[in-house]
């Protein structure tokens, strides 16, 4: 079964309402094991993110009820 960015996206919105919080490392490390190294990358500053798609879809998924903290590299509720 292929993934698209769609479920990767899904993924995160129900972890981040179940939990209230849902931090990059948990997340980049469940998506690679779950959805595939596709959805991930290495940024400018080195570090692995989450596809744009799959952030993308996410931030219409929360419509703006999340917010990320650079900080501590996670994303909760506003």
């Amino acid at each position: 079964m292929s993934h698209t960015a769609q479920d990767v996206a899904d993924w995160m919105l129900g972890e981040l309402k179940f939990a209230g919080i849902l931090h990059q490392e948990k997340a980049v490390a469940h998506i690679i094991e779950h959805f595939g190294e596709q959805f991930i990358y290495v940024n400018e500053q080195g570090n692995t993110s989450i596809d744009k798609e799959v952030k993308k879809a996410f931030k219409k998924g929360h419509g703006g009820k999340a917010a990320w903290d650079r900080d501590g590299f996670f994303w909760g509720w506003t």
